[in-house]
């Protein structure tokens, strides 16, 4: 069956232009697990007369170094037609490798090497001597390293003085945007409702795999229970596989992470305390990883003055927000109903909306590239974007706004991103105004509240005048 490939075509732009350099090309490209990158490698490798791909075995327990090297010998022998390859060593196994690409358009992808070069020390040294003595000769050679734990990569592969100077370059996949996520529903994605295919977005995201699996054919409700509520459906398989896979031993402190963000943002401190540890090097290394893996986002607010406005005007002030659909979702509702989805019993847990909004929030920021569009402002034109957060103190109240634009001249879009199942009326202004007065906003400031929905708003609303952009989620499918 022919799998679809959708989107990415500012990377694979990117990618193609290494074509024309007249030296072999070293590349990174990391991104969470199920983001594509094996997929974007493949269509990459269209170009080429011979596309070598190695991926290394998840940390699974038996698994060491030999195992590791027998695997990637088993691949070269199975792609080159080779007998009896040597790997009692990583030296054989790449001096074989690189001997073999001397000549002619070569792209060789390593697949995940977090995992293939983690248990030998000596690894990432053996592959830069590799490089030097055998694949950069080939000026049509690309090797690619590609890996999800974007951490490790960038210890040990962007930051190392091995490396230095022979990265060409970095990429980094991200969720796909919306109107990307809309191909997904061909042929008929023209004929399904923004409300519709928000219902299955607010657990896939924009993330490929899980799109893959959607069938157009049948309601968003029976997709759901098809790929979350069966112990066949990959959402219900996945969470323990992202896990194990990608954090090992160490799942279980990455899962308490996750789950403490479950009901909304925290800052580092509050996190902590509902974890029980000290913050201590250790912890915040966690943190990081689940960042540049993906499944969190840090989100720093800042202070709302262009006199005082540099390029590091972000403060130290920040909250992390989990901001992987499909993690909420499952521990929320996969998770609590796992004893009897494994009984083979028909669910579809009531009140599962309860979360929509959060889920809705995540959508929009992911897509603030296409919110620009919409609001008619140039990226030239953006000073500083987050979600926005004031502290409370005695003389002020605290304020959160969902997300929020300061531009250069000295205009802040506040956006309210709001999921209502009904249409939204003019009780939103109310909120929104007790937001506006309790934000402390300097002289000679602009402001315009904006309001994103799903589900319609009433036309009281729309005669208030009230909002300067009311945007209905159907606008971020547009790719125009």
């Amino acid at each position: 069956m022919h799998v679809p490939f959708y989107g990415r075509e500012r990377e694979l732009s990117i990618l193609h232009e290494t074509l024309d350099s007249r030296v072999a090309r070293l590349i990174v490209l990391r991104g969470r697990r199920r983001i594509g990158k094996s997929r974007l490698a493949e269509k990459f490798g269209e170009c080429f007369d011979l596309h070598l791909t190695f991926v290394g075995l998840p940390p699974e327990e038996g698994v060491n170094d030999e195992i590791q090297r027998r695997h990637f010998a088993n691949d070269l022998e199975r792609q080159t037609k080779q007998h009896s390859i040597r790997f009692d060593d990583w030296d054989f196994l790449l001096s074989n490798l690189g001997q073999i690409t001397q000549k002619g358009k070569v792209l060789i992808v390593l697949d995940e090497i977090n995992w293939m070069g983690c248990l030998d020390p000596a690894f990432l040294g053996k592959l830069k001597t590799a490089w030097d003595l055998y694949f950069k000769k080939n000026p049509h050679l690309v090797m690619l390293l590609s890996g999800s734990m974007s951490a490790w990569i960038e210890k040990h592969i962007l930051r190392s003085t091995g490396f230095f100077g022979r990265i060409a370059l970095d990429i980094v996949l991200h969720e796909l945007p919306l109107h990307q996520c809309s191909h997904f529903w061909r042929p008929y994605e023209k004929n399904i409702a923004p409300s519709e295919k928000f219902k299955i977005l607010s657990i896939t995201g924009g993330v490929p795999l899980y799109l893959e699996s959607i069938n157009p054919k049948i309601s968003a409700e029976e997709n759901i229970r098809r790929l979350c509520f069966r112990k066949e459906g990959l959402l219900f398989i996945e969470f323990e596989r992202i896990f194990s896979d990608v954090f090992g031993s160490r799942a279980p402190f990455y899962k308490k992470i996750i789950m403490s963000l479950m009901q909304g943002p925290q800052n580092q401190k509050k996190m902590f305390e509902s974890l029980g540890v000290e913050k201590s090097g250790v912890y915040s290394d966690y943190l990081d990883e689940l960042v540049k893996t993906g499944y969190i986002a840090r989100d720093y607010t800042w202070k709302i003055d262009s006199n005082k406005m540099n390029p590091n005007s972000f403060s130290k002030l920040s909250h992390y927000r989990l901001c992987d659909n499909y993690l909420r979702f499952y521990l929320r509702y996969i998770e609590p109903s796992k004893h009897n989805i494994l009984q083979d019993r028909d669910i579809l847990p009531v009140g599962w909306t309860s979360i929509m909004g959060l889920q809705f929030e995540n959508l929009v920021l992911n897509n603030r590239h296409k919110l620009h569009d919409l609001l008619n402002i140039r990226p030239a034109d953006i000073r500083i974007d987050n979600p926005y957060f004031q502290k409370g103190t005695k003389l002020s109240p605290g304020v959160q706004i969902d997300y929020m634009i300061q531009t250069r001249f000295n205009v802040l879009y506040l956006c309210e991103i709001k999921f209502y199942r009904e249409r939204i009326g003019t009780e939103i202004i109310k909120e929104m105004d007790k937001k506006m007065k309790a934000l402390k906003i300097p002289r000679g400031y602009s402001v315009l509240p904006v309001l994103i929905h799903v589900n319609g708003v009433t036309a009281e609303l729309e005669e208030q005048e009230f909002f300067s952009h009311i945007i209905d989620f159907g606008a971020f499918f547009s790719d125009s």
